[in-house]
Parts: C-alpha cells; sequence; structure tokens
C-alpha cells in the first residue's frame, strides 16, 4: 500500500518494530522536543550523547522524563560526534539524528573510514520528502542541502536514492522527473543536457526501479495543464513522485518557499551512509523534525 500523506506515514511507523535514534550532542530544546514527542509515542528508543548536566537541565526545564534515555556522558560536542558515530558502527542504533552540532562536523564524522558507514563509491545526499496541500500526494526531491552542484555521475546516484526512498513508500515504480527551465534539449543549459542524458539511460536500463524522463520544467512535471498547453507529452507529467534538482540553489529555495509560504509539511534525511542520518535546517519547526524521526523509522 501506498503512502502518501504523514498521518499515513505515522501509522505506518507505529505497525513496525520500535527503532532506535542516537542523537549527536542532543543537549538542546529543539532536537529533545521533537524527540521525546517520537519517544512518547513509542516510534523510537533514543540514545543521547553529551553533557549529562546540560541534558539533565534541558529535560528538567522542558518537563522530560530523563529515564527515557540512554546517555553516554561527553563534555565536547566534538567527542559527543565521535561516540555517536562510534555508536552506530557497533550496531546500537537503526538512525543518528543531528543535534546541537555543526552540521560539516556532524557530516565528516559519518564519512571517516575507519567507522564504515559510507561505502567508498557512495555520496551522502539529502532527499526530501513533502506533502503540500497543492498536490495529491507525496513529493521526494534532491538535493536541498548536502551537494551544491552535483555533476551527471552525482546526479544518477541521487536518482537512485530518490527511487529507493519511494520503494519504501510502496510506489512501485517511481515517475521522476529531471528538473530543468524547459523540456526543450538545450546544449548551452547544463540542466537540460544532462536531463537528456539521463533519460536516455534510464530509457536502455541504466537506471532501474521508475520511469525517469527530462529535462522537464517543474510545472509540467506536476501540473498536467501546463503539459497540455506547452503541447509536451510524457508518461510522468502532472504525476512526478520526485524530482531531481539541478543544484542546491534551486532545491533548497523550492524546500523553503513551499515550507514557509505554501503550507507544506517537511521532513527530510541524508541518503547514502549505512544508516539514515536526521539533519535538520535550524530554521525548521518541531513538526518537521519529528517527521524526519518518522521519516527515517520507515526506511532504517
Amino acid at each position: 500500500m501506498e503512502i502518501n500523506h504523514f498521518n499515513e506515514l505515522h501509522e505506518a511507523v507505529h505497525k513496525r518494530p520500535t527503532k532506535r535514534v542516537i542523537a549527536v550532542n542532543g543537549v538542546d530544546s529543539n532536537t529533545l522536543e521533537a524527540l521525546n514527542k517520537a519517544v512518547e509515542m513509542g516510534m523510537v528508543t533514543a540514545i543521547l550523547t553529551g553533557d549529562k548536566g546540560k541534558i539533565e537541565k534541558t529535560c528538567s526545564e522542558m518537563h522530560i522524563d530523563m529515564r527515557n534515555y540512554e546517555v553516554f556522558h561527553t563534555t565536547e560536542e566534538h567527542a559527543a560526534t565521535e561516540k555517536a558515530v562510534q555508536l552506530i558502527h557497533e550496531g546500537h542504533a537503526d538512525m543518528i539524528m543531528k543535534g546541537l552540532v555543526p552540521t560539516d562536523k556532524f557530516m565528516n564524522a559519518l564519512l571517516k573510514k575507519e567507522y564504515g558507514l559510507v561505502q567508498s563509491q557512495s555520496i551522502l545526499s539529502h532527499v526530501a520528502l513533502m506533502e503540500s496541500p497543492n498536490y495529491p500526494k507525496f513529493l521526494f526531491f534532491s538535493d536541498a542541502g548536502v551537494i551544491p552542484y552535483p555533476d551527471l555521475l552525482q546526479k544518477i546516484q541521487i536518482i537512485k536514492y530518490l527511487i529507493q526512498t519511494a520503494h519504501y513508500f510502496g510506489i512501485v515504480i517511481p515517475k521522476v522527473a529531471v528538473i530543468a527551465p524547459t523540456e526543450q534539449v538545450l546544449i548551452s543549459i547544463p540542466s537540460c543536457l544532462d536531463g537528456a542524458i539521463i533519460a536516455k539511460m534510464a530509457e536502455r536500463g541504466q537506471i532501474e526501479g521508475g520511469l525517469v524522463d527530462g529535462p522537464m520544467a517543474l510545472d509540467v512535471a506536476i501540473n498536467r495543464e501546463s503539459a497540455v498547453i506547452k503541447g509536451f507529452s510524457s508518461p510522468i507529467v502532472g504525476e512526478a513522485d520526485c524530482l531531481l534538482f539541478p543544484n542546491i540553489d534551486a532545491a533548497n529555495v523550492f524546500y523553503k518557499t513551499n515550507s514557509k509560504l505554501g503550507n507544506a509539511q517537511m521532513a527530510g534525511i541524508i541518503a547514502g551512509a549505512k544508516v539514515p542520518a536526521i539533519v535538520s535546517s535550524r530554521g525548521d519547526s518541531e513538526k518537521t523534525k519529528f517527521n524526519s524521526i518518522a521519516f527515517a523509522s520507515l526506511i532504517s
């Protein structure tokens, strides 16, 4: 059965075995607020790394029961990050969540070869999940937070992550649109050229598990009427499940415009590691962080 809305995602996660999450330097109220909701709902059990005194203080201020958490005490954020990644390496948790630690330090720890969390041929990429009141189903899109300007090989890997993620949501053949300014193959625009190459590769079976087409403007990918007006036909028009954006500029603006102006609900994870990583933006709401925990729980 397909999962197309966040309430369906929450229900699906509840029916599955409880997953374990490690919050890296989980000393701050923003992290603990979303995490505690997931713990109280029985969605996850949680481990915290970080200064135990600070964790106790934050939990006391927020009326959070400390007995619900296993705490590994560290005095510095670097040590908290290293301990969390070590615990993942040793199999103590199914996913990892960034707390009060800079994103670059968190990502660098995930990439350390001695922990083996990222295979040598893999990349890390942000996969966003959006429920918009103006679209009938979930939209998965990348990359809004990790790779600024992906090259062709990286785009192919990102598409594979999008397809794999959509499969977890019960979408048997995800429809993937490679986004560009136009449907025409304009050699002077890299996103158009990449879209055409990727579409031809998919046509020849080099990208499996989904239906991929491009280049394609955003309006055509999500709105059938626009395609009719333009005279453009494709099995994907108006029905895209996944969007590959040409760069972080486009994807990040799409993410924030929909969440702040379009009343969309969001979630996001980092794909490509041994376990899904929850890395929310500082501007994300508690609901987005909670949804991201549910997202990671489903695919872990």
